[in-house]
């Protein structure tokens, strides 16, 4: 029997990390990844594109827990991801349950990671003193794991797919405008330049994009579409240059994680960047772009249809969001800093914050694999390896039922992470 010929439409985290995992499975097999951006273009869509992202298996879930552990595996011993993995740690901030979770799943897997929990006067005191003056509002526990740390995102990215490409994997920058069908058997893409690209397998790895590419497609075909499967929604981050005098925070400071303060939807980060001698932050709004279908006239969260996103286009709430961190970090009076280079970021998001790793029910030949729910950067090492297994009929049985197109989906009330509030809403002042 020939090996299947495949099309991966999206250069993301998955459609990456399939692409190495695909060739490195089936050798001889054509596969070809299609973006709308070349992979090493100087600033990219893809919600992976980044300076840095977080690499822990911190999770309250345990079954992201032994995902995180295996791969942080390979960040730490695989030449393709190790030159830009840095162990600084993690420093979590939450007055919710969470580190307790993530200690007793720790303790259920039986591993041994450098983990532990600080009342709020030893974690003021950790780190020099650094996050003396964070927001400790209703805090018991803060959790720091050692074993925990951050990726240099887009070089990391860079390096699997130029892997992937070294053996063998075609890359085609183009726009994909629509995935077409014979009948209900999907047979390929078609890009904006009118050209029709053909495969036995088409796996969407297009994150943000894809409910909107799906009912492009085929506006007539509901089935087709991902309905409440997905929304498209968006993050604020921005960079922090320190003076001469704060670059010494960088050698020993760790990922910072806080909850406070709580009113404002999801929680602030702040990473560090050596290389470029600052800091990133992100903020704590999600948001969604409602916009209507122009043919289904069905309402679509959807990024701006600009090529770039509108991406450096941040009105100035959003701004004035990331502009808590350093103050919920560090405190407003010890930690002062100006933000500069703030982006918004559009990842596809799901109710139970699970990825889809699955075929497409109503379309023969069309699988899915996306939705990194804001979490799904540090699996790169792996994603590949599950999206391989689907497409055999490989994967494991809880891990198939999770990740499937069809699952029954939570509510959403009471979801952090779940955007309530729209771009436009946010827009009135720039």
């Amino acid at each position: 029997m020939s090996t299947p010929s495949y099309i991966i439409v999206g250069s993301g985290v998955f459609g990456a990390s399939t692409a190495l995992a695909l060739i490195r499975k089936h050798s001889t097999a054509s596969i070809t990844l299609i973006d709308r951006d070349h992979f090493s273009a100087p600033f990219r869509v893809a919600a992976s594109w980044d300076w840095n992202k977080v690499i822990r298996a911190d999770y309250g879930e345990i079954t992201y827990t032994k995902l995180g552990i295996e791969a942080q595996h390979l960040w730490r011993t695989d030449p393709i991801w190790k030159p830009f993995y840095h162990e600084s740690g993690v420093m979590w901030i939450s007055p919710s349950d969470f580190g307790e979770k993530v200690l007793k799943n720790f303790e259920k897997l039986g591993v041994k990671v450098d983990i532990r929990g600080y009342n709020v006067q030893e974690a003021r005191e950790l780190y020099g003193g650094l996050f003396e003056g964070a927001d400790y509002t209703g805090v018991k526990q803060v959790l720091v794991n050692r074993s925990s740390g951050w990726a240099e995102a887009k070089e990391a990215l860079m390096n699997t797919i130029e892997t992937a490409v070294g053996l063998g994997v075609k890359y085609v920058a183009a726009e994909v405008k629509a995935v077409e069908f014979e009948g209900a058997r999907c047979c390929g893409v078609k890009t904006a330049s009118g050209e029709l690209v053909t495969a036995d397998r088409v796996i969407l790895c297009t994150g943000a994009f894809t409910p909107k590419l799906l009912m492009n497609s085929a506006p007539e075909w509901s089935d087709l579409h991902a309905g409440e499967r997905i929304i498209a929604a968006a993050v604020t981050e921005a960079i922090a240059p320190l003076t001469a005098e704060q670059r010494r925070i960088l050698d020993t400071m760790p990922v910072a994680i806080n909850d406070n303060p709580t009113e404002y939807g999801c929680e602030l980060g702040c990473l560090p960047l050596p290389n470029i001698n600052a800091l990133k932050y992100w903020g704590q709004i999600i948001f969604r772009n409602t916009l209507e279908h122009p043919v289904t006239h069905t309402a679509l969260s959807t990024p701006p249809p600009k090529s770039n996103y509108e991406q450096w286009d941040v009105p100035l709430t959003l701004k004035y969001d990331v502009r808590r961190g350093p103050g919920s970090m560090f405190g407003r009076n010890q930690f002062k800093q100006e933000l500069d280079k703030f982006r918004i970021c559009w990842e596809a998001l799901t109710p139970s914050e699970d990825f889809i790793i699955s075929p497409h029910s109503a379309c023969k030949g069309l699988y899915v694999a996306t939705c990194g729910s804001f979490h799904g950067f540090k699996f790169l090492p792996v994603l590949g390896k599950y999206v391989v297994e689907m497409l055999s009929g490989e994967l494991d049985s809880e891990l198939e039922k999770r990740w499937a197109w069809d699952r029954e989906l939570p509510s959403v009330d009471g979801n952090s992470k779940w955007p309530k509030k729209e771009l436009r809403d946010l827009s009135v002042e720039k």
